[in-house]
């Protein structure tokens, strides 16, 4: 192996060197925050400095910001507070379903911590509108002002696709979902750190993020709540994050994903543009240099980390492979779905082709890529494609083995 070239960002980043300065101090804070003695405030206002950090980055306040283990439990908050309210209407109206918002809206390309809790909701007799997307992977905002019914409660939309980095309309559905009343929420994952978020101008009730995709370890979610909202925790017991998830604070994740989000908001726009600048190089490149390729995902508004393509007649669990014996990590679709069978359901929704579906590769970028990086994987990926196809019964039935 002659290097290792990692392009899987949007599975996880590398933890940056200055959160990993903050852990190595935040490990003496042993301290409970919900002490009253001096290790546990110690600890306390450490974590309040964090929320600080994070709400200033959004534009929320920060008693609006909840910290989770992970951004899919932040997700599951979310649907569980609205079942939680549906439950409790159910009960106060004899369960009479038509005086209670029992219906959501959300897409057909959703992280599947949005997409698997819906589908357990339905059986449990949740109605759930998936509305479909373009070929770019964007929803039409119209659409989501056609599927609202009198029982809609909660339209659920991600800021920017983890597969194919589309980003969607945010604004436009937030601004639907208010004037008819309704809560918003969006998955905005992919989308914190590498698009500016402003939650006041977005004017949206719940947004997720997670700190392993913002350089912060793994372990840590966050979840802003706009205040006011009637909210129903997913995990009781004690009064931690202001009786909103119970569950000791873990006190040196919180400060990593602090002190990441602080680097985000001196460092953001430097790095971005330096990402879009190499993401165009390999697109470009790759139009060059391997025929029968197409590009997922909307043309300008994309994340400027995320390029997903098809790679015609091949499965793209063997391009992974052989990318991965010469250094190169890439990645099939979302990491939350490896070891699946199935074929994306973000690229199904796009193009309703299997076969197109499974022979799909992400290259999510960092900051720590150069352009180096970029001239290795344009050097190596064309043989490694060649190879493959020849292989392949699909490319041989097309053109002969040629």
């Amino acid at each position: 192996m002659e290097r290792t070239v990692y392009l899987d960002n949007n599975a996880t980043t590398p933890v940056h060197p200055e959160v990993k300065k903050a852990i190595a101090e935040a490990i003496d804070l042993y301290g409970n925050p919900s002490s009253m003695h001096r290790p546990g405030q110690m600890a306390h206002y450490a974590i309040e400095e964090a929320r600080e950090k994070i709400a200033s980055f959004i534009g929320a306040k920060p008693e609006e910001i909840l910290f989770t283990g992970s951004g899919s439990e932040a997700n599951n908050t979310v649907l569980n507070s609205i079942y939680c309210n549906i439950y409790a209407c159910n009960i106060q109206d004899a369960g009479k379903k038509e005086n209670c918002q029992n219906h959501i809206i959300t897409s057909a390309i959703e992280h599947p911590s949005v997409i698997h809790t819906l589908k357990c909701y339905e059986r449990r007799g949740i109605d759930v509108t998936y509305l479909p997307v373009d070929k770019f992977g964007s929803i039409d905002p119209e659409n989501v002002n056609k599927a609202i019914k009198p029982s809609t409660g909660l339209i659920s939309i991600m800021y920017a696709n983890n597969e194919i980095g589309t980003i969607q309309p945010i604004k436009e559905i937030a601004e639907i979902a208010r004037k008819n009343k309704i809560y918003f929420h969006t998955d905005a994952v992919q989308a914190a750190g590498k698009i500016p978020i402003n939650i006041t101008e977005l004017n949206i009730d719940f947004l997720t993020m997670s700190g392993h995709k913002v350089y912060a370890p793994k372990g840590i979610g966050i979840l802003y709540v706009k205040k006011g909202i009637k909210f129903c925790p997913l995990i009781y017991g004690g009064h931690h994050e202001r009786n909103r998830r119970a569950g000791t604070e873990n006190t040196i994740g919180i400060v990593a994903v602090g002190k990441a989000f602080e680097l985000l908001a001196k460092n953001m726009e430097s790095d971005n543009k330096k990402m879009l600048a190499l993401k165009l190089k390999l697109k470009q490149g790759f139009w060059e240099r391997i025929p029968d390729i197409s590009i997922n995902g909307h043309p300008d508004k994309s994340l400027p980390n995320t390029l997903n393509i098809t790679f015609d007649y091949i499965e793209g669990e063997s391009i992974l492979l052989s990318a991965d014996f010469d250094g190169i990590a890439v990645s099939t679709g979302s990491a939350c779905s490896t070891g699946s069978l199935e074929p994306s359901h973000v690229i199904m929704a796009l193009k309703d082709n299997p076969e197109s579906a499974h022979g799909s590769i992400r290259f999510s970028l960092g900051r720590e890529n150069t352009e180096e990086d970029i001239d290795y994987v344009l050097e190596k990926f064309p043989p490694i494609i060649e190879k493959l196809r020849k292989m392949s019964p699909l490319y041989i039935s097309n053109y002969g083995g040629k």
